[in-house]
């Protein structure tokens, strides 16, 4: 069995007396896509942000390649080899595919950003991120503005900047929100492409898409992890027929 790369060990978190996330427990293998997937108000943003380090866990523990990150912060965590790729854009409209990238790659370098607009100029820092651009297909639209890409290619565009953070475990928050059915139907060959070089979380309220890439899917509701498994068992286990009561994908 491959290595666990991430490692959720009973993760809780409360604001008052309200238990957003109780006691979750995964864990997220090489070359696996790991499915999170709930109803709205499950608590899957907040388990995303126990994981990134955007929200602090009241108990529990999160490890990455067998370190114990629970208490770091984000941008420690993404250079210990978490990438993630937000539900909200983070792309910078005004630069191009490539400074978009280059600024990652700049980023992981160490380098301050003060000093990428001279920087951009570098081959080599140019060389590196067109590399990330051709590993999520958007090489020929290296020199285009961010803001004139299409909603699919930008967030081709933030798989690439995470790509770009060289990490060991992607965290993807719905990265086919927003897409069409064409849009989809490239990001989720994107995903398959590119699953064994990581471990992958991937939270997604595209039924068809989680389906079709995950390995494994956990459901949570109302703050717990109520079943893990693979899409046949996940369809058929009565308690996640009941969390998405009406809802066609799981029926």
């Amino acid at each position: 069995m491959p290595e666990a790369l991430l490692q959720l060990a009973g993760l809780t978190k409360r604001y008052g007396g309200l238990v957003v996330v109780n006691d979750a427990s995964l864990d997220v293998r090489q070359g696996e896509i790991h499915a999170l997937i709930g109803p709205n108000g499950a608590g899957k943003s907040t388990l995303v942000g126990l994981v990134s380090g955007t929200v602090a866990g009241d108990s529990g523990s999160v490890r990455l390649a067998g370190r114990d990150i629970t208490r770091l912060p984000f941008h420690r965590r993404s250079r210990l080899g978490l990438g993630r790729c937000f539900q909200v854009s983070s792309i910078i409209p005004g630069f191009s595919a490539l400074e978009n990238v280059a600024l990652a790659v700049q980023a992981r370098s160490g380098s301050s950003f003060r000093f990428f607009r001279p920087a951009r100029l570098d081959p080599a820092l140019n060389s590196h991120a067109l590399r990330f651009l051709e590993d999520v297909g958007l090489a020929e639209r290296a020199g285009a503005p961010a803001a004139s890409l299409s909603h699919g290619e930008v967030r081709q565009l933030e798989l690439a900047v995470a790509l770009a953070t060289e990490p060991r475990v992607l965290l993807l928050d719905e990265p086919l929100a927003g897409a069409g059915a064409e849009e989809t139907e490239r990001l989720i060959g994107l995903l398959n492409g590119l699953r064994a070089r990581f471990g992958i979380l991937l939270i997604e309220h595209d039924m068809q898409a989680v389906f079709a890439l995950a390995d494994r899917i956990s459901v949570l509701s109302q703050g717990s992890l109520i079943a893990t498994g693979n899409a046949a068992s996940i369809r058929a286990d009565p308690e996640v027929r009941a969390a998405y009561l009406g809802e066609d994908a799981i029926a």
